[in-house]
């Protein structure tokens, strides 16, 4: 049987898959501010291309961090099928977060452990993505006469939006729903889950006044910093209370992301900080700018408007009652909570092959942060989107992050299966 066949196929694939992991992990496209994208895209050019895919690399000129140091390249590879029908498109992100301190193990080193391989990205997503191509090269050589379209598309500044990656792609048309009709984004949710959504996002800067004066004299000035300590302490009083409240309906993992969450993601006062290799002492000034950047996760039962109001509401009942307070706010980006219905096609084909492949029946879940499920569905208008892939979402940014290679192979044989299913009037 092709289910069969497909299975022994990605597990003769093992050490392939293996090589191929830590071949991408020693990549270090570390995302701020985006290096080596065009290295890694070139490196799937030529493994795709090997497999009988037409590659094409494209730039997203002008989108957010695009630079001539730091240009934002992307990759879709695409084979044609014997025959007309649906395209299936597996979408993971190249980039990866910084290192950070804490490892054991090379960041890059993309080393083997007692059945896991380690490094940065390795988890996040740069297995999933080398399982689905894993997954694509075994249905080809099982399935060479299917019908349809295969895609796989390595992608730019997930990590910081995906402005630069698929929402620039979307922009391009690459997502239309007359092109593709299935999507999968192989982000680490679990070998055993299908996650069908996420919350929403904003984000924004909260910048509060001062006056500059000599430290030695602030009663001359106006502290910033004091006033966004005001800030502060309002958001421990009032704003975490209101939103430890709501919660959702949504199938959200972890538990503690089932309500609504700020996170105070950079705070920045008074002087510059020194430029590297500055030995000198900083000057003596009463800080007249203070600037903290806020990530506002909120629920599909919310309205992104509210989630605005309340914070608007929070720094005018602070004006009102505190001295010389001024602030002003700044959106950066929002994106609406997305979740795709469960009776969806792609969802119910890859909870059939998990089925199949690991005996038990799928859990679905909605994912705590936003990835690019948000632009295939906002911009491309794409429904049909799901992201399934191995990987335990905890390690995700983590020192030691790793991913399992007994996960790998099992979801390359869930999205093997899937492409059967799909493509293959029915599979095997």
């Amino acid at each position: 049987m092709t289910d069969a066949r497909l299975s022994a196929a990605i597990e003769a694939r093992r050490d392939d898959l293996i090589r191929l992991t830590q071949e991408l992990v020693q990549i270090p496209t570390i995302n701020p501010p985006g290096r080596r994208y065009h290295e890694i895209c070139s490196y799937l050019e030529a493994r795709l291309g090997r497999a009988g895919f037409d590659c094409k690399m494209t730039r997203a000129v002008g989108t957010p961090g695009d630079s001539h140091d730091y240009p934002r390249w992307n990759i879709v590879a695409r084979r044609e099928g014997k025959s007309p029908g649906d395209c299936v498109h597996f979408n993971s992100h190249t980039d990866v977060v910084e290192v950070g301190h804490g490892w054991t193990f090379d960041p890059f080193g993309g080393e083997v452990h007692e059945g896991r391989i380690y490094g940065r990205g390795s988890c996040d997503m740069k297995g999933g993505l080398a399982a689905s191509i894993i997954a694509a090269e075994a249905f080809l050589e099982v399935c060479p006469d299917f019908g349809g379209a295969i895609e796989i598309s390595g992608t730019a500044d997930e990590e910081t939006g995906g402005f630069g990656g698929v929402a620039y792609l979307a922009e391009q048309g690459f997502f239309d729903p007359d092109k593709v009709q299935h999507v999968i984004i192989p982000e680490p949710l679990n070998k055993d889950r299908i996650c069908l959504g996420h919350r929403g996002v904003w984000w924004a800067e909260i910048e509060t006044k001062g006056r500059i004066a000599h430290g030695s004299m602030p009663f001359l000035g106006d502290s910033a910093i004091r006033h966004m300590g005001a800030v502060l302490e309002e958001m421990e009083r009032t704003l975490y209370p209101l939103l430890a409240g709501k919660r959702t309906d949504m199938p959200v993992v972890p538990e503690g992301a089932k309500q609504s969450t700020l996170n105070i993601n950079a705070i920045h006062g008074g002087e510059p900080e020194p430029e590297p290799g500055f030995t000198g002492f900083p000057a003596a000034c009463v800080a007249d700018r203070c600037r903290i950047t806020i990530d506002r996760r909120f629920l599909i039962e919310e309205d992104v408007a509210e989630v605005k109001a309340e914070v608007s509401r929070m720094l005018d009942g602070i004006k009102a009652t505190r001295p010389g307070f001024e602030y002003e706010i700044k959106d950066l980006w929002e994106v609406r909570p997305t979740m795709t219905e469960r009776d969806a096609p792609v969802v119910k084909t890859v909870a059939g092959a998990i089925e199949k492949v690991l005996a038990r029946q799928p859990d679905y879940v909605v994912s705590p942060g936003t990835y690019d499920q948000k632009h295939i569905d906002r911009i491309g208008r794409l429904k049909n989107c799901i992201a399934y892939g191995p990987g335990i979402l905890d390690l995700a940014h983590q020192p030691d992050e790793w991913v399992g290679i007994d996960d790998m192979v099992d979801s390359a044989k869930v999205m093997a299966l899937t492409l059967a299913e799909l493509l293959c009037d029915g599979g095997g």
